[in-house]
């Protein structure tokens, strides 16, 4: 069974040489990780981070393992620089990446949730007896002989006749035809196109009239509604997001390591302090290096409650998350036991 771990995939060339390096001096000097950690003054947790690649590790550790394994200073600080930069580089990557990919979600949930212009609504069905009513309204009229349902007119000069027939109770007489004059079919035709109009007129009262109480009780409910677009979704690994990760643990919710970046730091004594961001999760931190046991370090953000911890017999710790939206905006503290309190601003 090898002894490392395979190095990260995606891990800068420049990186990867640096964490080379060190896993060669370590392998030299016969030391495991528990020994590296006793004479450098830095944890194991620390020392397995920076050796399999997932933290950058300070300056000051760098030279204590340097003084440890009797290798050279400067080469091996050169080398740190080299891989400092490339991973603020590959960080600053990463950060445009991720707000790429917001960009993109958020126009992809925009553009779903984009409505259709609606078509215009069709005119309502008139019943049978109406719509056969709307036909023949709907036939232009004609005065002349071939109009049905009109009596032919009389040829010029024709006699009408005037004979009288009995009605059914044999005293009403009627009469047969008579003159049918173009004055007269014309009048005809005025009057029933004004009692087909009438008619329609009343049909569409009636419609209107008999609208459906039960859409009339829906119809407060038509009106547009704008469906709230959610939130991008996050990437593998990361457990929250802005005020959701207030108090929590940054290792454990995906936000540090390759995800964080170094805000403002501050040197203390031998300790360094630094406000640790992510802008995937929107959140900050503080984390100390290579304090003493009883130090306290604390952060804070827009005047919310300050989160801290205290520092053990392990020389590094950081503190519980507070949501900010830059590094700029959050204030980190270290308390040295017998000092006064140094903060970053």
């Amino acid at each position: 069974m090898p002894r490392w771990k395979a190095l990260p995939e995606e891990l800068d060339p420049e990186v990867e040489e640096f964490t080379d390096a060190l896993r060669m001096l370590v392998d030299r000097g016969g030391l495991g990780i528990a020994a590296v950690a006793d004479r450098t003054g830095y944890s194991r947790t620390s020392w397995e981070r920076y050796l399999n690649g997932r933290l950058l590790p300070p300056k000051g550790a760098v030279i204590a393992l340097a003084e440890v394994t009797g290798a050279d200073p400067l080469h091996l600080t050169t080398l740190w620089e080299l891989a400092e930069r490339a991973w603020s580089r590959s960080e600053m990557r990463h950060d445009l990446t991720i707000e790429a990919m917001r960009v993109a979600q958020a126009r992809q949930e925009l553009g779903e949730f984009t409505a259709p212009p609606a078509a215009p609504p069709a005119p309502p069905a008139l019943p049978g007896p109406y719509a056969a009513a709307a036909g023949i309204a709907a036939a232009p009229p004609a005065a002349s002989a071939g109009t049905p349902g009109l009596p032919p007119a009389a040829p010029p000069g024709g006699a009408a006749s005037t004979a009288a027939a009995p009605g059914p109770d044999g005293d009403a007489p009627a009469l047969r035809g008579g003159p049918a004059s173009p004055g007269r079919a014309h009048r005809a035709v005025t009057f029933l196109a004004g009692a087909v109009g009438a008619l329609l007129v009343a049909g569409a009262a009636v419609l209107l009239a008999q609208a459906d109480p039960e859409d009339e009780a829906r119809a407060p409910d038509r009106g547009p509604s704008s469906p709230a677009v959610g939130a991008p979704p996050l990437p593998d690994g990361v457990g929250c997001h802005g005020p959701d990760c207030a108090g929590e643990d940054p290792e454990t919710m995906g936000c540090g390591g390759r995800r964080a970046v170094t805000g403002r730091s501050v040197t203390v004594g031998e300790a360094l302090l630094e406000v640790r961001f992510s802008e995937v999760c929107g959140a900050a931190w503080a984390r100390v290096t290579g304090a003493a046991a009883g130090d306290r370090v604390t952060v804070s953000a827009g005047g919310g409650p300050a989160r801290g911890a205290e520092v053990g017999r392990d020389p590094d710790a950081y503190t519980p998350m507070v949501a900010g939206r830059s590094a700029e905006d959050v204030k980190a503290c270290v308390t040295p036991v017998k000092s006064r309190p140094v903060c970053t601003r």
